[in-house]
């Protein structure tokens, strides 16, 4: 007789299950499907808290925090009310907020770790497969210091990039995470990115000699 093998539930849920199914069936069985909420959403919280934060420790501890309130207050909430939610912008507003807490309460203020996407098309170098040497160092070289630049950004600012470009949620997806208007939003999106391009040209600038006459 033929053997099949077992495949664990969770790992099913996660290759069929968009957010919206995620959703439904926390509302009907919340302690059997928190584990697959946790690995659909555990690397991309990690990415953004370490992002705001600078400090991997620290975004670790702020992901998993993450996690307990989120299943705190699920355990609170009717199905209704669990159904409806909109999981990606929920679990991120919870990361920003308890990250925004981190780093006030920070005696030193860490710049975000360096972004392994773009920010916007042309503002940083994209890593080939197959780099030489010479040329994986100056995309490292490159990411580093995007990573002051964005570190140097207002918190307000720099939250509001990290949502729309690293983490890729909508800016209607980021008002609901920062409860701000979309308008106020993609306001701070561009103004953050004008933030970056003004530092950079900043820079150049400063690497340029003066003319003498």
């Amino acid at each position: 007789m033929a053997r099949h093998a077992t495949i664990p539930p969770v790992a099913v849920l996660l290759e069929t299950m968009d957010d919206d199914e995620l959703a439904a069936r926390l509302a009907h069985d919340l302690d059997g499907t928190f584990e697959a909420l946790v690995l659909t959403h555990q690397d991309r919280l990690y990415s953004v808290a370490v992002r705001l934060l600078g400090d991997a420790r620290d975004a670790e501890e702020v992901a998993q925090d993450a996690f307990v309130r989120a299943y705190q207050a699920l355990a609170t909430w009717d199905a209704a009310r669990i159904r409806e939610v909109r999981l990606r912008a929920w679990l991120a507003s919870i990361v920003v907020n308890l990250a925004r807490n981190r780093r006030r309460n920070a005696a030193d203020l860490r710049p975000p770790a360096a972004l392994e996407r773009l920010l916007e098309p042309g503002l940083q170098p994209a890593a080939g497969p197959r780099q030489a040497p010479e040329a994986a160092a100056l995309h490292a070289d490159a990411a580093r210091e995007w990573t002051e630049r964005l570190g140097r950004c207002p918190a307000t600012l720099r939250a509001a990039v990290v949502l729309r470009h690293v983490d890729g949620l909508s800016y209607e997806e980021i008002a609901e995470a920062l409860g701000r208007p979309v308008g106020t939003v993609k306001a701070q999106v561009h103004r953050g990115l004008a933030n970056l391009r003004a530092q950079l040209e900043a820079e150049r600038g400063a690497e340029r000699p003066e003319l003498t006459t």
